[in-house]
Order: C-alpha cells, then structure tokens, then sequence
C-alpha cells in the first residue's frame, strides 16, 4: 500500500500529464490559429476563423503561465518541506525555514501582481521578483538538480521553461501596440523553445519517476553506487 508522503510524490507528475500537458496543446492548436487568422486576413481581407481564438490564446496563456509555474514551486516544494522535516530544521535552523517559506509566498505575491500590473516598468520589476523567486528556491538543499548533467536534468529544463513563460507573459501587452512586430517575433520564437523544454520535461519527468524509491526502499537504495550501477548484495535468508 502507497504511503501518504508517497503518494505527495506522484502530485507534480499527475497534475503535470491531466491539466498542464493537455493545456499547452490548446494553447499551441490557438496560436496557430490566430496566426492562421492574422495572415488571412492581411491576404484576403478576411477569414474563416473568427476573431475570438486571439482572446482565447491570450486567456489559455495566462492559465499556462500559472500552471506552468505553480507545478514548479510543487516539484520544488515537495523535497524541500521532506528535507526540513528529515532534517528538524524547524528546531535546528529556524530563520532557514521562515526565509524559505517568505520566499514561496514573495514569488507567488510577484505572479499576482504581475498579472495585475499595467504598467510596463511594474511587469519588468514582478516578472524579475517571480523568476528571482523560482531560483532561489531551486537552489535550497533536498531538490534534485541533477547539476553534472544539467543539460538534461528535470529541474533545469523546467525552470528555463517557468522563466520563459514568465518573460512571455511580462511582455505580451507589448505585442499588441509594437507595430513594428518585434515583440510579436520574441514572443513566438521564445514559446517555440519553451515547446521544446516541455517536450523534455515529459522525457525526464518520465525518467526521473523510475529512480524515485518508495520511502521504505530509501535505506537500501541509497546505499547503491550510482556511478557503478551497483548495490549492496542482500545477505540470504534463512
């Protein structure tokens, strides 16, 4: 039977594969279309598809940019409270534990805010505090980063990706009064690269989910030569 703090550790991956994956589709399928639209009617003077899929991109948008960063501070979060309460740091580092929960509510206030802010100035200085936000708490012990090979690790893959979509999302009131499409053009290649980390993060989401033991394995995993793929013979019974 899957115990309850085992069962924490299939939440990032679950809410990942039923809500954020089948959102991003949509929001690629809108794209499309509004480009589709966009061209149309600059050729023909009008087109088929109705006006309302700009809108609907732009709303879905907004919604990824949440999911996408809220399913981040969960996959950070899960080892971080595993490594403070394996560790009594509530006890032992205390101010530790308040800076790291001040943290997770400064980048949340950040999002937030930038979703509210006109201002071009105020959605520079917010999307700077969430992105600023998501690294510090990357960097805090217990999340594995997989730094010797970053270049295909989860956790790096995934905060360029919440980084992107952050930027994307800052700057997209720009796209609509830069006449000169500039902005239009950032935004577009920069999302065609965030759909390639998304399509590696599902890789090494998958991967990753074969090298997490269940709690009760822990002690004799750990005891594994990661680097030799070897592991403690058993001593037989009886």
């Amino acid at each position: 039977m899957v115990e309850i703090k085992d069962a924490f550790t299939l939440l990032h991956p679950a809410i990942a594969v039923f809500f954020v994956f089948p959102l991003i589709g949509m929001v690629i399928n809108l794209a499309w279309q509004t480009r589709q639209r966009r061209l149309q009617t600059k050729v023909e003077g009008k087109s088929k598809i109705p006006p309302v899929v700009g809108a609907e991109h732009n709303r879905l948008g907004n919604w990824l940019t949440s999911a996408v960063v809220s399913i981040a501070l969960l996959g950070i979060a899960h080892p971080i409270i595993k490594n403070i309460l394996t560790n009594e740091l509530v006890s032992k580092e205390p101010f530790q534990v308040a800076f790291i929960g001040l943290m997770f509510v400064a980048t949340i206030a950040s999002l937030v805010f930038l979703y509210k802010s006109r201002d071009k100035l105020w959605r520079g200085v917010f999307a700077t505090l969430a992105g600023a936000g998501l690294v510090i708490l990357g960097c805090q012990d217990g999340v594995y980063r997989l730094s010797n090979e970053w270049y295909w690790s989860h956790y790096y893959i995934g905060i360029v990706a919440a980084l992107l979509m952050i930027f994307s999302l800052a700057i997209a009131p720009s796209i609509y009064k830069d006449k000169s499409h500039r902005w239009r053009i950032v935004h577009t290649v920069l999302n065609c690269i965030a759909l390639l980390l998304f399509i590696g993060q599902g890789l090494t989401g998958t991967r990753d989910l074969l090298g997490i033991p269940l709690s009760w394995q822990e002690p004799y995993i750990y005891q594994c030569d990661f680097a030799n793929k070897t592991c403690p013979s058993s001593p037989p019974k009886g």
